[in-house]
């Protein structure tokens, strides 16, 4: 490929002319496969901790690795050539001190050669945020639902419901923004306090279960492609490949079974040589 015609991938500095302008296109991945096919449509895909669940089946994220998030990140970084890859630092790697999340964060990007990743924005996650910009890691936070805290919050709630949430979203984002976030995932609350944290903030919001004003949107792909029977209230299937996929599996299954497969044009055939 020439330098003329090869694919310049979107950098931080794109992301952040977003504020105000063309929504972001967001989408998890989790394998090269799939980041191939994602990548002609989407501004961001997003190596989630949701891999956990969605790939391994994990209960929740707190089980996730960093070594599990930097296999899946090199292997999303192989399939993509446009869009902007985050990689989600996974429960325990950034939260004790800034020295702790730089350490691990510097092994993310340094070994799946991502542009950034995500934290999720608790009260201490602009201090972090702060020393990982100021040494070269563009971060992404994330207010409002965040699944990291399942067990603090008794389960998957959505945010914003008292006062006292409400405000809290409301300063998690702004504090997120102030040291230097590049973007918000704002996930999980009212679409008026969605609404609210987009308008306060400098930086591009991206919501999931949020609201259509935010500055992009984002969901994980398996849902959003119908490869399981519940989704969260949130994601709209755009596909039902759970049907697709297991009528396949039937179609396979009764072919060998009556010995139609393989058949003629699955097999190979012994070449005739010429008579010498």
């Amino acid at each position: 490929m020439s330098a003329q015609t090869q694919i310049r991938r979107k950098t931080v500095k794109d992301i952040a002319k977003a504020k105000g302008g063309d929504p972001l296109v967001c989408l998890t991945a989790y394998d090269a496969t799939v980041a191939e096919l994602l990548d002609p449509y989407c501004d961001i895909l997003l190596v989630g901790d949701s891999v956990g669940m969605v790939v391994h089946g994990l209960p929740s994220t707190v089980g996730v690795t960093m070594e599990m998030m930097i296999l899946h990140g090199q292997a999303v970084m192989r399939g993509a050539s446009k869009a902007f890859v985050v990689v989600d630092m996974p429960f325990g790697s950034y939260e004790t001190n800034s020295d702790q999340a730089f350490l691990n964060a510097a092994r993310l990007m340094q070994e799946t050669g991502c542009q950034a990743v995500k934290i999720e924005s608790g009260a201490y996650a602009a201090t972090q945020i702060r020393h990982l910009v100021e040494r070269g890691i563009p971060v992404m936070g994330h207010v409002g639902l965040r699944p990291q805290a399942i067990n603090v919050d008794g389960g998957f709630r959505a945010k914003g419901r008292s006062q006292d949430e409400w405000n809290k979203a409301i300063a998690e984002a702004v504090a997120a923004d102030e040291a230097g976030a590049f973007a918000i995932v704002v996930e999980g609350v009212a679409p008026d306090l969605a609404d609210e944290i987009t308008n306060r903030v400098s930086c591009p919001t991206i919501g999931i279960g949020a609201s259509a004003n935010c500055d992009g949107q984002i969901l994980v792909t398996n849902d959003m492609l119908g490869m399981t029977d519940w989704v969260p209230k949130f994601v709209k299937k755009n596909a039902d490949l759970k049907s697709a996929i297991e009528n396949a599996a039937e179609t396979y299954a009764s072919e060998v079974k009556s010995r139609t497969f393989p058949g003629d044009a699955q097999t190979y055939k012994l070449r005739k040589t010429a008579k010498s």
